[in-house]
C-alpha cells in the first residue's frame, strides 16, 4: 500500500486520493507515515474526533477559502505540493467529501488523503454528494500471510518465497505451515499482529480480536438505520456457524424459518459496506470478463479475517495449532477464507468469482487479463481434485491451480501451489505462461 501511495504522488497531477478499508486496518498509521517521509509538511484532521473541523466545511468550500481556515486550525502552511492534507474519517463531513472534486478542478495536482472506514455506509444512508471521476481510490485489507512473516522477523524466509525458490522452501516446509495456522488464529488485523510478534500471547490476541468486533457491532447501532439491526444481527451471527458447513455457500433459509433474499439483502449490503465481509458469486459460464456471468442470487460470503472468525467461532489457539476436532470441522472453511483473503488483497484489480456445474463446484475463478484461471483449495495434502478435473475437461482453461500443503510441481497445465505461496500466484502463471510462449513451436 505504502508503493501505491509513492505511485500516486510520483504522477504530475494526482487527484485527492480517498482510502477506503473496514476499522482498524492501518488506514491512519498509513497515510501519516506516508506524510511523514515524503513530504516537508503534514496537516492532519480528523472528523470524528475535531468538530471545529467539520465547521470549517460549512459554507464556503472553495479550496483558497478552506486552506486558509485549515492552516489556522492546524498550524500547518498548505498549498503547495511539498505539503500533505489528510482529511480522516471523511464519511463524518460530508462537505469535505464534496469539497474534494473542487480541489481536484482548482488546484490539481495538490495532494491530499482521505479516508473513511464506513464510507459505503455513510453514501448510502447520508446521501452524501460523491465526486464521481474527481477522486482516486486505494482498498486497505488486512495483513497478508507476507506481510505476517515479515512482522514476526522471517524476512530471509519470505524474500525465498518471492523468489519461487521452491527447493529452498521445501526445506521449511513445516516451519511454514506452523507459521500458516498461526496465520490462521492471528489474522492480519494490525494491533492482533503487532500484539503477537511483541508477546506470543494468543489470549491477548484474542481480547483484542473480540474488542475489534465489539467495536465493529458499535458501528452498526451508530450508522445503520435502527428496523435494520435485527436483521443485521442475524446474518453476523450466522457467520460461524454457516462456514462450519465447509461450503462456504450462503442461503438465506439459514437465518430463520422463511427467510428471503428480499428481507435480507439490504442488512448484508450493509455488512458488506461496512468491509466486514466479501461476497463471491457463482458463475455459469467462464468466460471475461466474469462480472458478466454472474448469478447474483448464488454466492458465498467470507469474513473479513482470518483471525477475527477464529474469534467469533471460538476457536482457540490449542484448536488451530495441535489440530483437534473443533479444527478439523472448521479447518476447510479457514482455508478457503484464508485463499481468498490473499487473493483479495493482492489482486483486487482481478475479478474473484466460484463455479458450480450439475455436479461439480470449483472454489474460485480469477480473471488474469483475457483467462480465468481455475483455483482449487485443499486443506490439506488430498489432492483429489474431482470437481477441477471436470471443469479442465469442459472449458480446457490454459492453466488450473491447486493450492495445498503439498509442494509446487507442474503437471501439465495444472500448477500446485503451497498455501504458503499462494500470494504469488500472479507472478508463478506469468512464469508459467512464459514458459509455454518460449517453447511454443514455431510454423
Amino acid at each position: 500500500a505504502f508503493s501505491k501511495l509513492q505511485e500516486w504522488k510520483a504522477r504530475g497531477n494526482p487527484k485527492p486520493l480517498l482510502i477506503q478499508g473496514a476499522r482498524q486496518v492501518g488506514k491512519t498509521r498509513l497515510m501519516r507515515e506516508f506524510g511523514r517521509r515524503s513530504f516537508e509538511e503534514m496537516a492532519y484532521v480528523n472528523f470524528e474526533q475535531n468538530s471545529q473541523a467539520v465547521r470549517i466545511f460549512d459554507g464556503d468550500i472553495s479550496p483558497g477559502n478552506l486552506l486558509e481556515k485549515l492552516e489556522i486550525e492546524t498550524a500547518i502552511k498548505l498549498g503547495t505540493r511539498t505539503s500533505l492534507l489528510i482529511l480522516d474519517e471523511i464519511q463524518e463531513c460530508p462537505h469535505a467529501l464534496k469539497a474534494l472534486k473542487y480541489f481536484s478542478e482548482e488546484m490539481p495536482g495538490f495532494p491530499i488523503l482521505a479516508a473513511g472506514s464506513l464510507l459505503g455506509v455513510a453514501l448510502r444512508h447520508q446521501k452524501i454528494s460523491f465526486p464521481v471521476g474527481k477522486v482516486e481510490f486505494l482498498t486497505i485489507h488486512p495483513l497478508t500471510f507476507n506481510e505476517f512473516l515479515l512482522a514476526l522477523g522471517e524476512g530471509a524466509l519470505l524474500q525465498k518465497i518471492k523468489e519461487l525458490n521452491f527447493p529452498f522452501i521445501r526445506t521449511f516446509r513445516e516451519k511454514l505451515e506452523n507459521l500458516l495456522r498461526t496465520y490462521f488464529y492471528v489474522g492480519g488485523m494490525p494491533e492482533a499482529v503487532s500484539l503477537f510478534s511483541q508477546t506470543r500471547d494468543h489470549g491477548r490476541v484474542r481480547s483484542v480480536q473480540l474488542d475489534l468486533l465489539r467495536a465493529f457491532q458499535a458501528d452498526f447501532s451508530k450508522h445503520i438505520p435502527s428496523y435494520s439491526i435485527p436483521k443485521l444481527g442475524l446474518i453476523w451471527r450466522s457467520i460461524p456457524a454457516r462456514i462450519a458447513n465447509g461450503n462456504g455457500r450462503f442461503f438465506w433459509g439459514e437465518l430463520g424459518k422463511g427467510a428471503r433474499a428480499r428481507d435480507f439483502e439490504d442488512a448484508l449490503e450493509w455488512i458488506r459496506e461496512c468491509g466486514l465481509v466479501y461476497r463471491v458469486n457463482r458463475i455459469g459460464k467462464p468466460d471475461v470478463p466474469l462480472m458478466s456471468y454472474e448469478d447474483g442470487n448464488a454466492f458465498k460470503l467470507f469474513f473479513l479475517d482470518t483471525g477475527l472468525l477464529c474469534a467469533m467461532a471460538g476457536l482457540d489457539g490449542r484448536s488451530l495449532i495441535v489440530g483437534n476436532k473443533i479444527f478439523k470441522e472448521f479447518k476447510g472453511a479457514l482455508t478457503e477464507q484464508f485463499v481468498l483473503q490473499q487473493l483479495i488483497a493482492m489482486c483486487e484489480e482481478h475479478h474473484v468469482c466460484y463455479w458450480e456445474g450439475r455436479t461439480a463446484e470449483v472454489d474460485f475463478l480469477l480473471q488474469l487479463g483475457g483467462d480465468v484461471v481455475p483455483i482449487e483449495v485443499k486443506s490439506a495434502m488430498n489432492l483429489r481434485a474431482k470437481s477441477l478435473g471436470v471443469y479442465c475437461e469442459k472449458y480446457e482453461p490454459k492453466f488450473a491451480v491447486r493450492t495445498s500443503l503439498a509442494d509446487f510441481k507442474t503437471v501439465g497445465n495444472l500448477i500446485d501451489i503451497p498455501l504458503y505461496c499462494i500470494e504469488q500466484i500472479v507472478k508463478i502463471l506469468a512464469d508459467a505462461k512464459s514458459v509455454i510462449t518460449t517453447n511454443k513451436p514455431s510454423k
